[in-house]
């Protein structure tokens, strides 16, 4: 005898009751009420604050240093032209990482006894690079490796940038993944291995899998703040978005570039955010869902 329950399926002659239409057209009002509110009250403070900058005695040095429509506008395409460098740094650096950092966390959850000197390795190297702060590895990398003149060692002063930051945030991803892998109970490794898949197959299908599903998001919050810190790679000199935005306020004695460059950064970093946040709440409602059950 099937004892599995299954959901009744809907009626179609179901019809809500008056009190229940009525409730919902309370809550319907409630929402549109706090929708205006906020909306409301949040351009109430953006014009509250926009007034107190118009009134504020340096406004005009400001607006003509920082806001000037002019500079905008004939230095954008050169911070653009920076910028796609940013872009291509960041998506070199995003799947190095991401490879170097599940190497750190398979070799840091394995429990093989003749891996214990890969292990200790991974955990020195975990505690020195998140040690290190991402500015100082830059300039370590970035001038210490080519004075050493071996063979083969990279000069592009952009190729050392994404050297630098791989080395400081592979550290941060490794510990990432670590969590993930911890985060998947043992009953879905033995139930793995009782269909009869070996370790390597129990790992690529079953574990690895709902690992990282669990730490999607810290991942991508990671990946953001990489995308930011592209723009520490101006200090080794190439032309990034930061490095031509510097050179053209140098030049011109106008603040303004820095301003677009600020931009571009935001103009990226917001849609990853709002991703992140939504897979979040995603998260949160699937595990409130497998709790309910």
């Amino acid at each position: 005898m099937d004892f599995t329950t299954q959901a009744a399926p809907p009626d179609e002659d179901y019809r809500p009751s008056a009190r229940e239409r009525e409730r919902e057209r309370f809550r319907r009002s409630r929402r549109r009420r706090n929708t205006w509110i906020a909306a409301l009250c949040t351009l109430f403070c953006l014009l509250a604050l926009g007034a107190a900058a118009v009134a504020s005695p340096g406004w005009e040095r400001v607006h003509s240093l920082f806001l000037n429509g002019a500079e905008f506008r004939s230095t954008l395409p050169e911070i653009l032209r920076g910028f796609w460098l940013n872009v291509q740094m960041f998506l070199i650096a995003e799947v190095l990482i991401l490879g170097l950092g599940l190497l750190i966390a398979l070799v840091r959850v394995t429990r093989a006894p003749g891996l214990q000197p890969l292990r200790l390795a991974a955990t020195v190297y975990v505690d020195v690079f998140r040690g290190v702060p991402t500015l100082l590895l830059v300039f370590l990398i970035g001038f210490g490796l080519p004075a050493l003149r071996l063979q083969g060692t990279p000069t592009q002063p952009w190729v050392l940038g994404v050297i630098a930051l791989v080395l400081s945030y592979a550290a941060y991803v490794g510990e990432v993944l670590r969590a993930g892998l911890n985060s998947v109970h043992p009953a879905q490794r033995n139930a793995a291995r009782a269909l009869g898949l070996n370790e390597r197959q129990t790992l690529r299908h079953v574990v690895l899998p709902q690992a990282v599903r669990n730490v999607l998001p810290p991942l991508l919050n990671d990946f953001i703040a990489l995308q930011k810190d592209t723009a520490l790679v101006a200090v080794l000199g190439p032309l990034e978005a930061l490095r031509a935005a510097q050179i053209k306020a140098d030049y011109d004695f106008n603040y303004t570039p820095y301003l677009g460059a600020a931009l571009l950064f935001i103009a990226v970093t917001i849609p990853l955010t709002r991703f992140a946040d939504r897979l979040q709440r995603r998260a949160a409602q699937r595990t409130w869902a497998e709790a309910g059950r």
